[in-house]
């Protein structure tokens, strides 16, 4: 049985839940309760030694890095989400690279210092948050204007790019970073939502902190 540990909060164990999910893969989402410390017990360091989601156990291989997992996933499945096309690769790592090197390395810190400090009565650090808003300013375009010239990020058919920066973006709103001047971005982001690779795993991003529980 192919295993997931992360978390619905975590923007990395969402790519790999997503993915997983577009590709029907037969497995078990295992919650790690980040708050009660489990990333770092015995059993999941077994698991990953970093003690950070996400990580996987597929039949006793495991790993960790959410985009390395997600790779071996499609590679399992034989998936044209990641192209046996030497080009057609590249052009998907480029964006995969781009996505996670730009645009969740940006936002990251800004989801954390607005959302996750205060939650857990942290000190929020506001230039983080004004240096993460202003290179998304510059990043954000471009990610419009390949999609204003393709239907999906890496050209015309979906790809894992596609999923991995879908995911990188769940945050979003909760971060309090605004989209609505993307129209390209908006529209491809609200098509994927609609699909049953995303509203099997869940209604929206964030949802179990609008619970009281969750207060």
């Amino acid at each position: 049985m192919l295993t997931i540990y992360g978390s619905d909060l975590s923007g990395p164990a969402i790519k790999v839940r997503l993915t997983a999910s577009f590709l029907k893969a037969d497995y078990k989402w295992q919650i790690v309760n980040l708050r009660e410390g489990e990333h770092k017990k015995e059993w999941f360091l077994k698991v990953n030694p970093v003690g950070k989601i996400p990580a996987m156990d597929d039949n006793g291989f495991k790993l960790f890095e959410s985009n390395a997992i997600c790779r071996y996933l499609c590679e399992k499945q034989g998936s044209s989400l990641y192209p046996k096309d030497l080009q057609k690769r590249a052009l998907v790592e480029q964006w995969i690279d781009f996505a996670s090197f730009h645009i969740g390395a940006n936002l990251g810190p800004v989801m954390y210092n607005r959302v996750f400090a205060k939650l857990r009565g942290l000190p929020v650090n506001e230039k983080a948050i004004a240096d993460g808003e202003e290179y998304l300013k510059q990043y954000l375009p471009i990610i419009e204007k390949q999609l204003s010239a393709h239907a999906h990020v890496a050209g015309q058919e979906i790809t894992l790019a596609d999923i991995l920066l879908f995911a990188t973006l769940e945050p979003a709103e909760m971060a309090q970073i605004s989209l609505s001047i993307y129209p390209k971005l908006n529209a491809w982001r609200s098509a994927l939502k609609q699909q049953s690779f995303y509203t099997s795993c869940y209604k929206e991003y964030g949802e179990m902190l609008k619970t009281p529980a969750a207060k």
